[in-house]
């Protein structure tokens, strides 16, 4: 078993750590030692002392699945009477908004909606893409295998349709914990581990960049939480496909899981942020999430590892429908910046500087947004 001063050491010195070392350090390390070491690596890969945020609109475009996930307050079966489907005209509405809060990309994901194939899909960005100048952040790999188990389509063709007409980057939604003995416990007919990481490897080499995420909170071991981290770093170490990592806390409030799991507190929330920036030193960026655990922990959490401030979020509905909601504007965001002591710099999808929207007259070009891998 290593000890914390080889770890301590080992971080210190820029030495990548193995899986035993980030569990000792999660289970014996104190949330003050992690967060500075965490702090150390953080100014290493990213030396300002910047933290981005980006404006964007989360568009739910249907709630409607057959996925049935233990954690889920937001989704309806088709039979329900709040179950909807946005049109096309809905979702354009929404865009308009978004774009005039100055907005740079949307969040479009939905539920596992069986009546949905590729064809829908194709129609939806294409019509996304013919009406708007924004970049289509969108899916997950959930619904990217449903997509085309749905469709009787290959993996490979699935992605090929969606990118060719609109998709410019993939959420890492879905993942939760990406152990198949966890997610076989709170969500057995969404994809698989294995199957959520082949979708990231074919995005990647593809060059579409995404994102990876974790759901902490759902009864996982913290060894589980290890294995999680180490198959993302293992993936970039293949592909560099991977922008950022956002790790959040499971919400229980309204789903088949509240009377069974305790909501994880915020400092089982910054140990595991902070081993994240720790470990994964292939990763450039760390995204906070404000969302679940309020904007104090937000400011703090720009002290454990954390770059990113994340979204303003326009529009969020599937945290808030387990009773959770902490959604601020970007005046409170770059607030709670420069309080923590950060300069607020505004970002578009790959990390670029974005001007405000005070300087973008309706229609006028924007900056290039293509994300390189």
């Amino acid at each position: 078993m290593s000890s914390k001063e080889q770890i301590q050491n080992k971080v210190i010195l820029g030495e990548r750590i193995d899986a035993a070392e980030a569990l000792c350090a999660l289970e014996s390390m104190s949330v003050h030692e992690l967060g500075h070491l965490a702090n150390l690596v953080r100014f290493r890969k990213n030396p300002e002392k910047v933290a981005t945020y980006i404006i964007d609109r989360n568009i739910n475009y249907t709630n409607v699945c057959d996925v049935y996930c233990k954690f889920c307050a937001f989704y309806r079966t088709d039979k329900h009477s709040d179950a909807y489907t946005l049109s096309f005209t809905e979702i354009s509405q929404k865009i308009e908004e978004a774009l005039e809060l100055g907005a740079s990309r949307i969040l479009l994901q939905g539920g596992h909606n069986p009546k949905l194939d590729i064809e829908y899909y194709e129609q939806m960005f294409r019509h996304i893409k013919d009406n708007h100048r924004i970049r289509n952040h969108a899916l997950g790999p959930p619904e990217v295998v449903n997509i085309a188990n749905v469709s009787g389509i290959s993996l490979g063709e699935t992605l090929d349709r969606l990118i060719e007409s609109g998709m410019d980057s993939l959420p890492g939604g879905g993942a939760e914990i990406l152990t198949d003995a966890t997610r076989n416990r709170i969500s057995p007919r969404k994809c698989s581990a294995d199957e959520w990481m082949e979708v990231m490897r074919e995005c990647h080499l593809r060059e579409l960049p995404t994102t990876a995420t974790m759901m902490l909170g759902v009864g996982e071991s913290l060894a589980e939480r290890v294995e999680h981290l180490v198959r993302i770093r293992d993936l970039q170490d293949e592909t560099q496909g991977f922008t950022s990592f956002i790790a959040w806390t499971f919400q229980p409030g309204n789903t088949a899981l509240q009377k069974q799991i305790r909501e994880t507190d915020s400092w089982d929330y910054l140990r595991t942020l902070a081993l994240a920036r720790i470990f994964l030193d292939n990763v450039q960026h760390i995204q906070l999430s404000y969302v679940t655990q309020g904007s104090e922990i937000g400011q703090l959490s720009l002290s454990f590892g954390a770059d990113d401030f994340g979204s303003t979020m326009i529009e969020e509905n599937v945290v808030s429908a387990a009773g959770t909601d902490n959604i601020v504007g970007e005046e409170e965001i770059r607030r709670l910046i420069t309080e923590a002591g950060f300069t607020p710099k505004l970002r578009d999808d790959s990390y670029e500087a974005f001007p405000p929207k005070d300087t973008l007259a309706k229609g006028a070009p924007r900056l290039p947004l293509a994300v390189s891998v």
